[in-house]
């Protein structure tokens, strides 16, 4: 028999799966395109198939020859493993049917989306393209703006000009008329005088009452708007406080004119203004010691000298000052009279050495110096005494001498001349720093750099974060007082006319051009106008500048425009951010003389001395093109050769030469002043030689005569005079000065020396010192220094300003180059190169003062050296020096020649920071370090670049937590520059709460009420206004302005109170001498000055001397005895004693009615004030004709609609509420409201003062709906105005405060409620 295997036909192999049964899978299957049944399917058909071939069949048969029962299991086993890979295959062709539908889906899902992203990335193109043209639409937009606002604001100007110029013209048409009418009547009438209102010892009624912006409504004295008096500016700021338009006040002439306690800083400007011409010492920049020794202690004089000079002379350079030490041997004493003479006028300081003896040769200076010492200045005495020894008689009488008059300090000294040397530098450094630099002694301590305890305000305290430079103010004082000296008035009477006439024409007028030739007179022409005008109008702000000689710190463009804004900021009482930027400095002022000029309550009248000096004037000075504001007057001088030709269209006042008469009389007056007598011939050969061009301008003819006067006593004058007539100019003159000096020195060594020190002087930035020069020349000794100078300056060669020895005129500077440096540049380069060598050198000994910093860059540029000069700037105290003293542009334009732009410059000053922190050690190194890079942030900010600003500010705000203390003021200080750089970047968050940091360690270390602190709260005050936030931001300005205020009464302002304390002394000195009516009158002006100090028992003492001496002089009923007995009485009414107060108004009110007219401004003024005392003490029915009298008086001066009368009639009306007398009240207020709206306009802040009147009085009587009417009207008045000063800080002169009947009756919501009832 078979297998199983032999049943199944060969044929059905085809397309099977043949499998070996026993190898369970071990063979390959082949796959088949049919369905193939299961073997034991297939079995069973076979055995069908074979039985039924059979015809019994195979019933019965046996199967053990086919197929075992194992096999059988296997084939079951097997077919079942069958199905279920069947049923396996179906489902995963179902899985793969679905995976592949969803595929499908997805890749239409993904056609979708891939058409949707198209569409998408289409839409963001054109939305691209849509913004990139709306951007440069908006750039576009932006430049027309601006090109509007630009055009706007110059209409806006012109418009304000012309409605002010026409408003002008019918005021003083209408004040012409008044004025002529009452002086008509009153010379019909009475035969009276016609009152001249520069004779009125008050002008208080005589003015008119003005606000901020408003113009003056009459004219006095022939000059621009003589704005009201000081006096009537401060009642207007007792004014805004309440409805009575006075205060009790001093009344005084001058310019301490009606002055009260409130208005110290006023007062101060005013000062500021008269700039009363101190002698040389009080204002030079050098502290001169002069010594006077004899041969005993010439050994103290050399140990001093050479131990303690140099240590003053640190002391001093660390001030700023130089220090100068000048001391003559005895056997040059004779032969140097006039020299030593000289010395002593200009000293700070004298010393004088005695031991046994005194020579007769030195009792001459001594009594110079300690005897005959008007000024008070401090004078020393060393006196060395040995046991057994007795001084001279000559030495105990002039030490008695001065001791009586307690006119010097004593040292008594008994010992070694090492220890009396060391005991007169203590003394004489202690005198340096209290008396003559005014500090104390623990002041300048404070100021050393690694002083841990220093809590003194910033430097900048001041103006806030603006940088101001000492110097440059001191050196326009000093020229301003040079060009005033000229006794000799030169024929300008002519001149002053035309120059009140043009500067008194109504406006728009273009700047005033003053033209002459050289050494014509311009600036004594112009000093001395200022002086006239300070004199008659001290409430007209004048601003000069006298520019100095081409290229130096003075004719810089952008220097000059910051200092006129400080000033006009100074004078405003406003602390603003000021840019540093010298294109946009130049392209603002405009704006803010606009502003400050509104803000001003007078006009402002702007100088600038030799204009065509500045550096290209026409570009730089563009403004003065521009429409000016209507109370702004500007003049100009310039050389009528080099002035540019846009300017000469401008109005010209041209200096004609001297006349013969003129000639005359200034050779005259130099030749008496030396007692030289000219012969008839003499004078007209000197009258036909001044007849040219070149020869008849002022200074030529100066020179002449102090040519002729110095040699007139020891020389030939007709041979002098024919030396002169063959200078036919004043460069050709100046060469035969310089000549005769060289002839007039004894040794060649001096002749050289003199040519040394010309020369040094003709290429230096801005003139030299004399100790730099005699540092620079150590052969030369302070007597031959002195000498040399005494010859030079008395010639009119040079002068001092700032401490420097500078050429008095350009034409001295041009003689010495052509007489000394004709070689050509290779002379100049040889004495600048001695000047870097020393100043290189001073740097090399840390010496880093503002002179280094001034002239040492300047000297490089000069060289053409760009690698030295970039070696320079990258010396951080040369840059901080500049930096801080203002001279941005200055150094901008060194950067610029090196060639580095402003990245770079920061980035390289950056690392020298980082250099320079790698070195520093211990605590001062790392506080000085600090100091720079606060610099070096301000700088980075000034410059624009914020992100590069806040590391430094950040690493200085470090290391002064670090190193001091983090409630340090420095510190407060670092947080406060921090907030400046976060408000530019308008991240306002991060600046508020630095500034509020900034302010509490401020409150802590000086107290609330300290300047500092007022700095923070206008920091603040400026964020919360750049926020919106304006109610808080008027919140702080209210406080800072009253600290502001507060501390002003009490130092003053800049050095105001240490001019003050030095003119009381002046005065004092003057009144110790006989009585009479104007040292009665000085008396009246101490009083007021230790009035303004709150000294008031000294001021009761000067007043009541004045008073007594005037009734000596001038008899009891006079006129001044009234203005004495005015003042006393102010000054008890400010002591409260109102029994005394009243006595004295009576009796001067007596005084002024029998002696003056019934409408004089004076006899007003103590009615006034009376009438306030009355009301004060509760005597209404007696204050109420007082007032009434005071209206009548206004009306008969000015008219009835004067505003002064309407100052009176609400005065008037106040009083009549306060005695609940309405009803006559009421038409009071509405003539005063018609007539301040006739003569302001209905949006002036008096206006609104008046609307809040009427709206107490409507509401007290019961008419609540008007009266909200009239509120909110004087609340729209003062929104505006508060528009009008721009957000800045509260001026002096607005609104600070509503009336007393506001506060206690009336609020905004009270009106409100009544009113919807």
């Amino acid at each position: 028999m078979g297998t199983a295997s032999s049943l199944v036909s060969p044929a059905g192999a085809v397309g099977e799966v043949i499998e070996d049964t026993y190898g369970g899978g071990g063979g390959e299957a082949c796959e088949i395109p049919v369905e193939v049944k299961p073997k034991a399917r297939l079995l069973r058909g076979s055995l069908r198939r074979v039985g039924g071939s059979r015809p019994g069949g195979l019933i019965g048969a046996s199967f053990k020859s086919t197929a075992s029962v194992q096999e059988l299991e296997c084939v079951a086993e097997y077919e079942r493993l069958r199905k279920e890979y069947e049923i396996f295959r179906v489902s995963k062709n179902n899985e793969v049917a679905s995976m592949v539908k969803k595929e499908a889906k997805l890749d239409r899902e993904n056609k979708r989306l891939r058409a949707e992203l198209q569409a998408l990335q289409k839409t963001y193109q054109k939305i691209l393209r849509e913004k990139e043209s709306a951007l440069e639409a908006k750039y576009q937009a932006m430049e027309r703006a601006a090109t509007f606002e630009h055009d706007r604001d110059k209409v806006k100007r012109q418009f304000k000009i012309f409605r002010e110029t026409k408003e002008n013209e019918i005021q003083d048409l209408l004040r012409a008329k008044r004025e002529l009418e009452a002086k008509l009547q009153r010379l019909q009438a009475q035969g009276i005088q016609v009152f001249d209102p520069e004779e009125s010892d008050s002008d208080d009624n005589c003015t008119d009452v003005t606000a901020t912006g408003a113009q003056s409504e009459y004219w006095n004295g022939g000059v621009l708007g003589s704005e009201p008096s000081m006096g009537s500016m401060m009642q207007l700021q007792q004014s805004f406080r309440g409805p009575e338009f006075a205060h009790s006040s001093i009344d005084v002439e001058g310019p301490f004119a009606n002055i009260n306690r409130d208005d110290w800083d006023a007062a101060v400007a005013s000062l500021l203004q008269v700039t009363p011409l101190f002698s040389h010492s009080l204002w030079s920049n050098t502290v001169r010691c002069y010594i006077i020794s004899t041969d005993e202690t010439q050994p103290e004089v050399t140990i001093f000298i050479r131990n303690y000079s140099p240590k003053l002379q640190r002391v001093c350079e660390k001030m700023g000052y130089f220090f100068q030490v000048v001391n003559f041997s005895t056997e040059n004493e004779r032969p140097l009279q006039d020299v030593r003479k000289w010395e002593i006028e200009k000293s700070s300081l004298v010393i004088l050495l005695l031991h046994l003896t005194l020579p007769s040769c030195l009792l001459e200076d001594c009594e110079e110096a300690f005897l005959r010492n008007p000024e008070e200045k401090p004078r020393l005495i060393y006196h060395r005494r040995e046991d057994g020894k007795v001084s001279s008689v000559s030495v105990q009488q002039l030490i008695e001498q001065i001791s009586c008059m307690n006119k010097a300090k004593m040292i008594d000294h008994i010992g070694g001349m090492e220890e009396g040397a060391y005991e007169i530098y203590n003394c004489v450094e202690k005198i340096i720093k209290q008396d003559i630099l005014g500090c104390e002694m623990t002041d300048l301590e404070g100021k050393d750099l690694g002083n841990k305890e220093d809590s003194t305000a910033p430097e900048e305290e001041v103006f806030g974060d603006v940088l101001w430079d000492a110097h440059d103010e001191q050196e326009q004082m000093e020229a301003f007082q040079q060009a005033s000296n000229s006794t000799c008035e030169l024929g300008f009477e002519k001149y002053f006319e035309r120059l009140n006439d043009l500067v008194a024409a109504p406006a728009p007028i273009p700047p005033l051009l003053v033209s002459g030739g050289p050494g014509s007179g311009k600036s004594l022409l112009l000093s001395k106008w200022i002086q006239l005008q300070q004199k008659h109008s001290p409430n007209t702000l004048i601003l000069y500048h006298f520019v100095g000689r081409p290229m130096s710190t003075s004719s810089e463009s952008a220097l000059i425009i910051k200092r006129l804004t400080l000033k006009l900021m100074q004078h405003s009482w406003l602390v603003s951010p000021l840019t540093f930027d010298p294109a946009k400095l130049l392209e603002e002022f405009p704006r803010w003389l606009e502003k400050l000029s509104a803000r001003h309550q007078g006009s402002i009248i702007i100088i600038i001395d030799s204009i065509d000096q500045i550096q290209q004037a026409e570009k730089h000075m563009k403004w003065l093109i521009d429409p000016l504001p209507v109370n702004v007057r500007v003049i100009v001088s310039v050389n009528v050769e080099t002035c540019p030709q846009a300017w000469r269209l401008w109005p010209t006042l041209h200096l004609d030469p001297l006349n013969s008469k003129d000639v005359k009389s200034l050779i005259s007056a130099e030749c008496n002043s030396a007692n030289v007598k000219l012969t008839k011939e003499q004078e007209k050969k000197l009258e036909r030689h001044c007849r040219s061009a070149t020869t008849c301008n002022a200074l030529y003819v100066t020179l002449l005569g102090k040519t002729i006067a110095c040699v007139g006593n020891t020389g030939n004058i007709d041979e002098i005079l024919q030396q002169c007539c063959q200078c036919q100019d004043t460069v050709s003159l100046y060469r035969l000065v310089l000549r005769s000096i060289q002839e007039s020195l004894q040794s060649d060594k001096e002749k050289d020396l003199l040519r040394e020190i010309l020369c040094v002087i003709g290429v230096s930035h801005n003139g030299v010192s004399e100790s730099e020069l005699m540092e620079l020349y150590p052969e030369l000794t302070s007597a031959v220094l002195a000498s040399l100078l005494h010859s030079l300056h008395k010639m009119c060669l040079l002068t001092y300003g700032c401490g420097l020895l500078k050429f008095q005129h350009l034409q001295a500077w041009e003689m010495v180059k052509l007489e000394y440096m004709e070689a050509g540049e290779n002379v100049i380069s040889a004495y600048r190169q001695r000047l870097v060598d020393y100043f290189t050198m001073q740097l090399s000994q840390d010496r880093v003062t503002w002179r280094s910093a001034d002239e040492l860059p300047w000297l490089f540029q000069q060289q053409g050296d760009k690698q030295k000069l970039h070696k320079c700037l990258l010396n951080l105290f040369v840059s901080q020096n500049l930096y801080k003293r203002g001279h941005f542009a200055e150094l901008l334009s060194y950067w610029q020649l090196v060639g580095k732009d402003k990245s770079s410059m920061a980035a390289e000053y950056f690392d020298s920071l980082k250099e320079y922190e790698k070195s520093s050690e211990g605590e001062e190194s790392m506080i000085c370090l600090a100091d720079l890079y606060e610099t070096l942030g301000r700088f980075l900010k000034d410059l624009g670049l914020l992100s590069q600003a806040v590391a430094p500010l950040q690493r200085s705000l470090e290391i002064r937590e670090t190193a001091l203390d983090p409630d340090h003021p420095r510190v407060a200080q670092s947080l406060h520059q921090l907030a400046g750089v976060y408000v530019q970047w308008k991240k306002f968050g991060n600046a508020e709460q630095l500034y509020k940091q900034a302010l509490e360690i401020s409150e802590n270390a000086y107290g609330a009420e300290h300047p500092q602190v007022a700095r923070e709260l206008d920091a603040l005050a400026t964020l919360y206004q750049k926020q919106n936030k304006y109610e808080q931001a008027e919140q702080l300005r209210k406080k800072s302005f009253k600290i502001r205020q507060k501390a002003a009464k009490q130092k003053g302002s800049l050095c105001g109170f240490a001019l003050l304390r030095q003119r009381a002394l002046q005065l004092e000195e003057l009144t110790l001498g006989k009585d009479t009516s104007d040292n009665a009158r000085t008396l009246n002006e101490l009083g007021v000055l230790y009035y303004l100090q709150n000294n008031l028992e000294t001021a009761e003492l000067f007043l009541k001397r004045s008073l007594e001496m005037r009734e000596r002089v001038l008899g009891s009923d006079h006129p001044d005895c009234a203005q004495s007995l005015n003042n006393l009485a102010a000054l008890y009414n400010e002591k409260k004693h109102y029994d005394k107060a009243e006595e004295l108004y009576e009796k001067a009110l007596d005084i002024r009615r029998r002696a003056l007219a019934p409408d004089h401004p004076s006899l007003a003024y103590t009615v006034k004030h009376l009438a306030v005392l009355y009301k004060k003490m509760g005597k209404l029915d007696k204050a109420v004709p007082l007032y009434e009298l005071a209206v009548e008086i206004r009306q008969k001066s000015f008219g009835p609609k004067h505003p002064s009368v309407a100052t009176a009639l609400v005065n008037l009306a106040v009083l009549y509420c306060q005695m609940k007398k309405q009803i006559e009240a009421l038409p009071l207020y509405e003539r005063a409201l018609k007539i301040y709206e006739d003569s302001f306009g209905q949006m002036h802040p008096r206006v609104g003062e008046t609307l809040k009147n009427l709206a107490v009085l409507s509401y007290e009587r019961g008419d609540f709906e008007k009266a909200a009417e009239l509120y909110k009207r004087a609340m729209e008045i003062k929104e505006a105005e508060t528009l009008l000063i721009g957000g800045k800080a509260t001026s002096r002169h607005s609104s600070s405060g509503d009336t007393f009947s506001l506060k206690s009756a009336l609020s905004p919501n009270a009106l409100l409620e009544h009113g919807q009832r």
